[in-house]
Protein backbone atom coordinates (compact mmCIF):
# COMPACT_ATOMS: atom_id res chain seq x y z
CA UNK A 1 0.00 0.00 0.00
CA UNK A 2 1.01 3.82 -0.74
CA UNK A 3 2.97 5.25 2.28
CA UNK A 4 1.70 7.96 3.80
CA UNK A 5 4.39 10.56 5.23
CA UNK A 6 4.21 12.31 8.56
CA UNK A 7 6.76 15.00 9.29
CA UNK A 8 7.47 16.75 12.47
CA UNK A 9 10.63 17.87 14.06
CA UNK A 10 11.61 19.02 17.81
CA UNK A 11 12.84 22.31 16.98
CA UNK A 12 9.21 22.88 16.66
CA UNK A 13 8.64 22.60 20.20
CA UNK A 14 10.79 25.41 20.96
CA UNK A 15 8.87 28.67 19.56
CA UNK A 16 7.49 29.55 23.28
CA UNK A 17 5.14 32.65 23.23
CA UNK A 18 4.68 32.06 27.39
CA UNK A 19 7.73 33.68 28.27
CA UNK A 20 5.76 37.30 27.05
CA UNK A 21 2.47 35.56 27.57
CA UNK A 22 2.02 33.05 30.33
CA UNK A 23 -0.64 30.22 29.37
CA UNK A 24 -0.37 31.39 25.89
CA UNK A 25 -2.63 28.98 24.32
CA UNK A 26 -0.06 28.40 20.86
CA UNK A 27 2.38 25.98 23.59
CA UNK A 28 4.79 23.56 22.64
CA UNK A 29 2.09 21.67 24.68
CA UNK A 30 0.08 20.91 21.69
CA UNK A 31 2.43 18.98 19.84
CA UNK A 32 3.38 17.00 22.88
CA UNK A 33 -0.32 15.94 23.07
CA UNK A 34 -0.09 14.97 19.75
CA UNK A 35 2.73 12.82 20.18
CA UNK A 36 1.14 11.23 23.33
CA UNK A 37 -2.03 10.31 21.34
CA UNK A 38 0.09 8.95 18.41
CA UNK A 39 2.30 6.42 20.76
CA UNK A 40 -1.10 5.07 22.31
CA UNK A 41 -1.62 3.16 18.84
CA UNK A 42 0.90 2.01 16.41
CA UNK A 43 0.23 3.39 12.66
CA UNK A 44 2.27 0.93 10.43
CA UNK A 45 1.22 3.19 6.97
CA UNK A 46 2.63 6.38 8.51
CA UNK A 47 6.26 6.68 7.52
CA UNK A 48 8.23 9.40 10.15
CA UNK A 49 10.17 11.92 8.47
CA UNK A 50 12.03 15.51 9.50
CA UNK A 51 12.31 18.22 7.64
CA UNK A 52 15.63 20.81 7.12
CA UNK A 53 13.89 24.29 7.36
CA UNK A 54 12.63 26.16 4.68
CA UNK A 55 15.30 28.82 3.09
CA UNK A 56 15.36 32.22 2.41
CA UNK A 57 14.43 31.45 -1.49
CA UNK A 58 11.21 29.00 -0.07
CA UNK A 59 9.83 32.22 2.15
CA UNK A 60 10.16 34.91 -0.14
CA UNK A 61 7.77 32.83 -2.66
CA UNK A 62 5.05 34.43 -0.65
CA UNK A 63 6.60 36.72 1.84
CA UNK A 64 8.17 40.07 0.74
CA UNK A 65 11.97 39.97 2.03
CA UNK A 66 11.33 42.76 4.57
CA UNK A 67 8.61 40.95 6.46
CA UNK A 68 10.94 37.82 6.41
CA UNK A 69 13.90 40.14 7.89
CA UNK A 70 12.07 41.38 10.59
CA UNK A 71 11.08 37.80 12.06
CA UNK A 72 14.04 37.10 12.15
CA UNK A 73 15.68 40.09 13.47
CA UNK A 74 13.28 40.35 16.44
CA UNK A 75 14.20 36.68 17.22
CA UNK A 76 17.91 36.91 16.83
CA UNK A 77 17.25 40.18 19.12
CA UNK A 78 16.13 37.74 21.91
CA UNK A 79 12.35 38.38 21.05
CA UNK A 80 9.03 40.23 21.53
CA UNK A 81 5.80 41.19 20.50
CA UNK A 82 4.49 41.84 17.07
CA UNK A 83 1.08 42.10 18.16
CA UNK A 84 -1.09 41.80 21.24
CA UNK A 85 -1.41 37.34 20.06
CA UNK A 86 2.00 36.93 18.38
CA UNK A 87 4.71 37.08 20.35
CA UNK A 88 8.44 35.83 19.65
CA UNK A 89 10.87 33.81 21.89
CA UNK A 90 14.41 33.56 20.24
CA UNK A 91 14.12 30.12 19.15
CA UNK A 92 10.46 31.08 17.37
CA UNK A 93 12.20 31.78 13.74
CA UNK A 94 14.10 28.14 14.14
CA UNK A 95 10.81 26.52 14.87
CA UNK A 96 8.80 29.09 12.22
CA UNK A 97 11.51 27.69 9.27
CA UNK A 98 11.19 24.24 10.31
CA UNK A 99 7.66 24.23 10.09
CA UNK A 100 7.47 25.90 6.33
CA UNK A 101 9.93 23.48 5.50
CA UNK A 102 8.14 20.17 6.53
CA UNK A 103 5.28 21.42 4.24
CA UNK A 104 7.46 21.97 1.70
CA UNK A 105 9.63 18.52 1.95
CA UNK A 106 5.71 17.05 2.32
CA UNK A 107 4.88 18.80 -0.81
CA UNK A 108 7.72 17.32 -3.30
CA UNK A 109 7.62 13.91 -1.62
CA UNK A 110 3.91 14.21 -2.80
CA UNK A 111 3.99 15.02 -5.97
CA UNK A 112 7.32 13.05 -6.78
CA UNK A 113 4.98 9.81 -6.11
CA UNK A 114 6.69 8.42 -2.71
CA UNK A 115 3.25 8.88 -1.01
CA UNK A 116 -0.41 9.50 -1.42
CA UNK A 117 -1.18 11.64 2.11
CA UNK A 118 0.95 13.86 4.11
CA UNK A 119 0.34 15.04 7.51
CA UNK A 120 2.59 17.80 8.50
CA UNK A 121 2.94 18.13 12.38
CA UNK A 122 4.16 21.43 13.53
CA UNK A 123 4.06 24.90 15.14
CA UNK A 124 3.88 27.98 14.44
CA UNK A 125 1.13 27.63 12.84
CA UNK A 126 0.45 29.90 9.69
CA UNK A 127 -2.24 30.44 7.41
CA UNK A 128 -2.98 34.37 9.49
CA UNK A 129 0.26 35.63 7.98
CA UNK A 130 0.30 37.56 5.20
CA UNK A 131 2.50 38.74 2.53
CA UNK A 132 4.05 41.47 4.61
CA UNK A 133 2.78 40.75 8.30
CA UNK A 134 2.70 37.87 11.06
CA UNK A 135 -0.37 38.00 12.76
CA UNK A 136 -2.64 35.76 15.11
CA UNK A 137 0.18 33.78 16.21
CA UNK A 138 1.70 32.95 12.52
CA UNK A 139 4.86 34.01 11.38
CA UNK A 140 5.38 32.37 8.13
CA UNK A 141 2.23 31.18 5.68
CA UNK A 142 3.13 27.38 5.88
CA UNK A 143 0.09 25.78 3.50
CA UNK A 144 0.80 29.21 0.68
CA UNK A 145 4.79 28.74 0.69
CA UNK A 146 3.86 24.73 0.22
CA UNK A 147 1.35 25.84 -2.69
CA UNK A 148 3.68 27.93 -4.59
CA UNK A 149 6.49 25.65 -4.40
CA UNK A 150 4.18 23.20 -5.94
CA UNK A 151 2.67 25.51 -9.12
CA UNK A 152 6.20 27.10 -9.30
CA UNK A 153 8.98 24.52 -8.99
CA UNK A 154 7.02 21.22 -8.66
CA UNK A 155 5.47 20.82 -12.37
CA UNK A 156 1.63 21.55 -10.15
CA UNK A 157 -0.61 23.62 -12.51
CA UNK A 158 -3.47 24.03 -10.04
CA UNK A 159 -3.59 23.57 -5.87
CA UNK A 160 -6.87 23.41 -4.21
CA UNK A 161 -6.56 24.52 -0.48
CA UNK A 162 -9.30 23.30 1.89
CA UNK A 163 -8.95 25.15 5.30
CA UNK A 164 -11.64 24.12 8.66
CA UNK A 165 -9.75 26.21 10.95
CA UNK A 166 -12.65 27.65 13.14
CA UNK A 167 -10.68 31.19 12.22
CA UNK A 168 -10.34 32.60 8.73
CA UNK A 169 -7.33 31.71 7.10
CA UNK A 170 -7.17 35.67 5.67
CA UNK A 171 -3.42 35.29 5.11
CA UNK A 172 -4.01 32.33 2.19
CA UNK A 173 -6.92 34.07 0.78
CA UNK A 174 -4.93 37.20 0.25
CA UNK A 175 -1.99 35.15 -1.19
CA UNK A 176 -3.88 34.00 -3.93
CA UNK A 177 -6.67 36.33 -3.93
CA UNK A 178 -5.78 37.24 -7.43
CA UNK A 179 -5.18 33.50 -8.81
CA UNK A 180 -6.76 31.74 -10.56
CA UNK A 181 -4.17 28.64 -10.35
CA UNK A 182 -5.18 28.04 -6.59
CA UNK A 183 -8.79 27.20 -5.72
CA UNK A 184 -9.14 28.33 -1.69
CA UNK A 185 -12.02 27.18 0.34
CA UNK A 186 -12.68 27.96 3.81
CA UNK A 187 -15.20 27.04 6.36
CA UNK A 188 -15.02 29.14 9.46
CA UNK A 189 -16.53 31.24 12.57
CA UNK A 190 -17.97 34.90 11.84
CA UNK A 191 -18.24 37.19 13.40
CA UNK A 192 -15.01 36.06 14.39
CA UNK A 193 -11.22 36.69 14.45
CA UNK A 194 -9.96 38.01 12.00
CA UNK A 195 -12.95 39.56 11.12
CA UNK A 196 -12.29 38.78 7.10
CA UNK A 197 -13.58 35.94 4.42
CA UNK A 198 -17.75 36.76 4.12
CA UNK A 199 -19.64 34.62 1.68
CA UNK A 200 -19.32 37.84 -0.93
CA UNK A 201 -16.05 38.01 -0.95
CA UNK A 202 -14.82 35.17 -3.99
CA UNK A 203 -11.81 36.96 -4.74
CA UNK A 204 -10.86 39.74 -7.28
CA UNK A 205 -9.62 39.85 -11.17
CA UNK A 206 -8.55 36.42 -12.74
CA UNK A 207 -9.09 35.29 -9.57
CA UNK A 208 -12.88 35.62 -8.99
CA UNK A 209 -14.68 32.66 -7.70
CA UNK A 210 -11.34 31.31 -7.40
CA UNK A 211 -11.86 32.08 -3.51
CA UNK A 212 -14.63 30.43 -1.84
CA UNK A 213 -15.73 31.95 1.84
CA UNK A 214 -18.01 29.78 4.05
CA UNK A 215 -18.60 31.84 7.52
CA UNK A 216 -20.48 29.84 9.87
CA UNK A 217 -22.41 31.01 13.25
CA UNK A 218 -21.30 30.34 16.72
CA UNK A 219 -23.20 27.01 17.62
CA UNK A 220 -22.21 25.45 14.27
CA UNK A 221 -21.74 21.63 14.75
CA UNK A 222 -20.45 19.04 12.35
CA UNK A 223 -23.32 18.78 10.44
CA UNK A 224 -23.17 22.08 8.72
CA UNK A 225 -19.67 21.83 8.18
CA UNK A 226 -19.53 18.44 6.44
CA UNK A 227 -22.90 19.87 4.78
CA UNK A 228 -21.07 22.85 3.31
CA UNK A 229 -18.06 20.40 2.45
CA UNK A 230 -19.96 18.12 0.64
CA UNK A 231 -22.73 20.24 -1.08
CA UNK A 232 -20.04 23.02 -1.87
CA UNK A 233 -16.69 22.77 -1.62
CA UNK A 234 -16.28 19.42 -3.08
CA UNK A 235 -18.36 20.06 -6.16
CA UNK A 236 -16.35 23.03 -6.97
CA UNK A 237 -13.05 21.25 -6.05
CA UNK A 238 -13.93 18.41 -8.58
CA UNK A 239 -14.67 21.18 -11.25
CA UNK A 240 -11.33 22.84 -10.76
CA UNK A 241 -9.32 19.22 -11.51
CA UNK A 242 -6.22 20.10 -8.60
CA UNK A 243 -3.12 18.92 -9.46
CA UNK A 244 -2.94 18.33 -5.14
CA UNK A 245 -5.02 19.04 -2.48
CA UNK A 246 -3.50 20.68 0.76
CA UNK A 247 -5.27 21.31 4.03
CA UNK A 248 -5.15 24.52 6.46
CA UNK A 249 -6.29 21.62 9.46
CA UNK A 250 -6.80 23.68 12.12
CA UNK A 251 -9.10 22.02 15.20
CA UNK A 252 -10.17 24.72 16.83
CA UNK A 253 -13.93 24.34 15.91
CA UNK A 254 -14.02 21.59 18.32
CA UNK A 255 -16.74 22.08 21.08
CA UNK A 256 -14.48 21.56 23.69
CA UNK A 257 -11.67 24.23 22.37
CA UNK A 258 -11.05 27.28 24.42
CA UNK A 259 -10.92 29.71 21.98
CA UNK A 260 -14.08 29.41 19.56
CA UNK A 261 -17.57 28.56 19.78
CA UNK A 262 -18.28 25.70 17.53
CA UNK A 263 -19.50 22.39 18.74
CA UNK A 264 -17.76 19.83 16.00
CA UNK A 265 -16.63 16.40 17.66
CA UNK A 266 -13.71 14.60 16.71
CA UNK A 267 -15.98 12.14 14.41
CA UNK A 268 -16.48 15.35 12.40
CA UNK A 269 -13.10 16.45 11.24
CA UNK A 270 -11.98 12.37 10.67
CA UNK A 271 -15.20 12.40 8.36
CA UNK A 272 -14.30 15.88 6.38
CA UNK A 273 -10.13 14.58 6.22
CA UNK A 274 -12.43 10.97 4.72
CA UNK A 275 -14.12 12.90 1.85
CA UNK A 276 -10.97 14.90 1.07
CA UNK A 277 -9.36 11.70 0.63
CA UNK A 278 -12.04 10.03 -1.05
CA UNK A 279 -11.74 13.31 -3.45
CA UNK A 280 -8.01 12.96 -4.24
CA UNK A 281 -8.23 8.84 -4.58
CA UNK A 282 -10.98 9.08 -7.19
CA UNK A 283 -8.66 12.37 -9.00
CA UNK A 284 -5.48 10.25 -8.11
CA UNK A 285 -3.40 12.78 -6.49
CA UNK A 286 -2.46 13.34 -3.22
CA UNK A 287 -3.52 15.06 -0.27
CA UNK A 288 -1.21 16.89 2.68
CA UNK A 289 -2.51 18.40 5.73
CA UNK A 290 -0.37 21.43 7.75
CA UNK A 291 -0.79 21.57 11.60
CA UNK A 292 -3.13 24.87 12.13
CA UNK A 293 -4.78 25.81 15.38
CA UNK A 294 -6.60 23.41 18.42
CA UNK A 295 -5.81 24.88 21.46
CA UNK A 296 -7.11 21.93 23.76
CA UNK A 297 -4.34 19.63 24.04
CA UNK A 298 -5.55 16.41 24.70
CA UNK A 299 -8.51 17.22 22.39
CA UNK A 300 -5.84 18.07 19.91
CA UNK A 301 -4.20 14.60 20.03
CA UNK A 302 -7.14 12.98 19.83
CA UNK A 303 -8.50 14.48 16.70
CA UNK A 304 -4.76 14.32 14.69
CA UNK A 305 -5.15 10.44 15.33
CA UNK A 306 -8.50 10.54 13.52
CA UNK A 307 -7.34 12.48 10.71
CA UNK A 308 -4.56 10.48 10.40
CA UNK A 309 -6.74 7.15 9.96
CA UNK A 310 -8.95 9.12 7.82
CA UNK A 311 -6.35 10.05 5.80
CA UNK A 312 -4.67 6.76 5.57
CA UNK A 313 -7.99 4.67 4.73
CA UNK A 314 -7.52 2.68 7.89
CA UNK A 315 -11.34 3.83 9.40
CA UNK A 316 -13.72 2.34 7.02
CA UNK A 317 -17.00 1.71 8.34
CA UNK A 318 -16.72 5.45 10.17
CA UNK A 319 -19.57 7.30 11.33
CA UNK A 320 -20.74 9.49 7.91
CA UNK A 321 -24.32 8.58 8.34
CA UNK A 322 -24.19 10.83 11.38
CA UNK A 323 -23.48 13.86 8.33
CA UNK A 324 -26.01 13.20 6.11
CA UNK A 325 -28.14 16.68 6.33
CA UNK A 326 -31.46 17.69 5.08
CA UNK A 327 -29.93 20.58 2.92
CA UNK A 328 -33.27 22.31 2.55
CA UNK A 329 -33.19 22.56 6.44
CA UNK A 330 -29.52 24.29 6.74
CA UNK A 331 -29.73 28.04 5.58
CA UNK A 332 -26.54 28.55 5.25
CA UNK A 333 -25.88 25.97 2.49
CA UNK A 334 -28.45 27.38 0.80
CA UNK A 335 -26.51 30.82 0.70
CA UNK A 336 -23.38 29.09 -0.13
CA UNK A 337 -24.92 27.24 -3.18
CA UNK A 338 -26.38 30.56 -4.49
CA UNK A 339 -23.12 32.32 -4.36
CA UNK A 340 -20.59 29.60 -5.38
CA UNK A 341 -23.26 28.36 -8.29
CA UNK A 342 -22.12 31.46 -9.82
CA UNK A 343 -18.66 30.32 -10.38
CA UNK A 344 -18.71 26.42 -10.06
CA UNK A 345 -21.43 24.02 -11.01
CA UNK A 346 -22.91 22.22 -8.20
Amino acid sequence: MTACLYFSDPVCLEHDPSALWPGHPESPQRLVAIERALAARARPRWERRRARPADEEQLHLVHSAAHVRAVMALCAAGGGAIDADTLLSERSCAAALHAAGAACAMTRALLAGEGSAGFCAVRPPGHHAEPRRAMGFCLFNNVAIAAELALAELGAGRVFILDWDVHHGNGTAEIFRRRADVLYASIHQAPFYPGTGPLEDAGCGEGEGFTINLPVPAGSGGELWVALLAHVVLPAAVAFAPDLVLVSAGFDAHAEDPLAACELQTAAFAEMARRVRALASAAAIPVGAVLEGGYNPPVLGECVGAVLDALAGEDEGGEEAQFIADVDELPEVARALAQVRRYWPL
